[in-house]
């Protein structure tokens, strides 16, 4: 269903040129990509979230992170002092 202003802005665009409807398009086209691609930044995000989320409760990550740990923890003590 069209709102009042969708349909406002189609009677405005009959007044309009080939010219300027052709830049009009060009405009929307552009904001319409710069949403697309907000809007899969978001997602991608979420995606990676829930991702991380999934591997801080997974068993043998937990376990893997734990080995890497007991491999460095030699180097973390050789003597440079944290501030």
């Amino acid at each position: 269903m069209m709102s009042s202003n969708l349909r406002e802005i189609e009677r405005d665009l009959s007044g309009l040129s080939l010219e300027e409807l052709e830049w009009l398009l060009e405009r929307i086209q552009k904001q319409m990509k710069e949403k697309q691609q907000t809007s899969d930044i978001f997602i991608n995000m979420k995606y990676m979230h829930e991702q991380l989320a999934a591997m801080a409760i997974d068993s043998d990550i937990q376990t893997e992170i734990s080995n890497i740990n007991q491999e460095f923890i030699v180097t973390e003590m050789d003597g440079l002092s944290q501030p």
